[in-house]
């Protein structure tokens, strides 16, 4: 008789969980639950109107291999975003300023001021400090000054994961740099370092501490690749199917569900959110669902517009834009996703998306529509003078968005695991844990599925 696999939890860790076990022993009994009408959780993609809206996720960088190679397999060709995604800027002191991406251009240019770039270029004498971990605020003000915090990555951390810096751990999420500095000394000193090893070695990539990569999608956004996975499963993919406790039996495992139905499992993994993970395990282990209920997921709202190109003044061949907290503006940015990806709108028209929250503004992102709809319409006026009235709107709120990585966050999975090894055959996976981008989901995903099968022959 083949395992019985049940993992609860239909968003891309959950279904790629589950190609990635089938790839490896298709004879397993593999059921994915999902508690939504839809699989897919933040990775979802409206098409109105010749529009095509990303409610969420709106890519994926091909610096990791993860997704480009789970996509390939599935058949799924990606696409590149446009040059016009090189351009970022940021926006402080009253206008929208570009981020030069040359090194040298960037400490020859007006972005910050000559002391904020003297500050920074001396971040090659700051002596390292031994540490496990700290906020990202006090690391990148330690390291590189408060200027160039303030205005770059204080930002970077509301776009990336609509968190706020002062909490945000700099070796959970930035681990790269958090590495540099532990191996090398600094960051300067490790870029040095590492461009000089790879150039030993014959590698030709460049040295980033970012994420770095050029980002992909695909012709019919992102829930392509949703579907695709879905397809695959095809009735092994069950939906509406919410798990609330998840009980012990002499068998493995019992599933209970909100609608009143079970399923029996030899194995469980479960890849919902950490809040759902808690409520669904607290019954198996109080210790470990207490330490899931204490990771935080700020609420996030995205408001997208469709405009007619020749209804808008202002140059459109951009990224977009993030803004500094210290500007004390009412949305964290915009991404101009016509010039990121052309098809995204009907011909000669654009699309924008500004995001809203996060976790140093959440009431704003639970304000009704209505107004959220006029604070993004207000901001984008006075910041981009996008003053047009759009003949698309669309809002998609998401009540708990992005999992938050505070300080120690590497302490707290390392007490979840520990905690793990006393239920045989019970794993939790998905982006609470380590990294919430797509590649990240996906690349734990298959590294799960190796343990899951070697556990298995033990």
């Amino acid at each position: 008789m083949s395992i019985r696999i049940a993992i609860a939890g239909g968003g891309i860790s959950g279904l790629s969980l589950a190609y990635a076990l089938l790839d490896k022993n298709p004879a397993l009994d593999v059921t994915v639950y999902e508690a939504d009408s839809r699989p897919g959780g933040k990775v979802y993609t409206e098409r109105v109107d010749g529009y095509i809206c990303e409610a969420g996720v709106n890519g994926f960088l091909d610096n990791k291999p993860a997704t480009l190679e789970l996509a390939k397999k599935i058949g799924l060709p990606p696409i590149k975003s446009n040059d016009n995604a090189r351009k970022r800027y940021i926006y402080f002191d009253g206008a929208l300023r570009m981020i030069p991406t040359d090194p040298a251009k960037f400490f020859l240019s007006n972005f910050l001021t000559l002391g904020g770039r003297l500050r920074m270029m001396g971040e090659y004498f700051v002596p390292k400090k031994n540490y496990e971990d700290e906020s990202l605020k006090d690391f990148a003000v330690r390291r590189v000054g408060a200027e160039f915090y303030e205005k770059l990555l204080d930002p970077m951390a509301s776009g990336i994961y609509a968190g706020d810096p002062e909490k945000m751990s700099i070796r959970s999420c930035f681990g790269k740099v958090y590495d540099l500095e532990q191996k090398y000394g600094g960051l300067i000193k490790g870029f040095m370092a590492v461009a000089k090893e790879k150039k030993q070695t014959g590698e030709s990539s460049k040295v980033e501490a970012g994420p770095g990569g050029t980002l992909m999608s695909f012709e019919q956004g992102m829930y392509s690749l949703i579907q695709a996975l879905s397809d695959f499963l095809g009735e092994r993919l069950v939906t509406g199917k919410r798990l609330v406790e998840t009980e012990k039996s002499t068998h493995g495992y019992t599933l209970h569900f909100a609608d009143g139905t079970q399923a029996d499992s030899d194995c469980v993994v479960i890849t919902a959110p950490a809040h759902d993970m808690a409520g669904a395990i607290k019954g198996i282990d109080s210790s470990i669902a207490m330490q899931l209920n204490d990771i935080p997921y700020p609420a996030l709202s995205v408001v997208a517009f469709g405009y007619r190109k020749e209804r808008l003044t202002r140059d459109l061949n951009l990224f977009g834009f993030l803004i500094p907290a210290k500007e004390k503006r009412q949305i964290l940015g915009t991404l101009f996703d016509t010039s990121i990806f052309p098809n995204r709108a009907p011909q000669d028209h654009v699309l924008l998306r500004v995001m809203i929250g996060g976790a140093r503004a959440e009431e704003r992102a639970l304000l009704p529509d209505e107004k959220l709809i006029d604070v993004a319409r207000s901001e984008l006026a006075a910041i981009a003078d996008v003053k047009a009235d759009p003949e698309l709107i669309k809002v998609y709120r998401w009540e708990k968005a992005i999992p938050q990585y505070h300080v120690n966050h590497h302490k707290r999975i390392e007490m979840i695991e520990a905690a793990l090894i006393r239920h045989k055959g019970l794993y939790l996976g998905g982006n609470a844990f380590r990294g919430v981008a797509v590649n990240d989901c996906i690349g734990n995903g298959y590294r799960l599925a190796d343990q899951i099968i070697a556990d298995m022959d033990k």
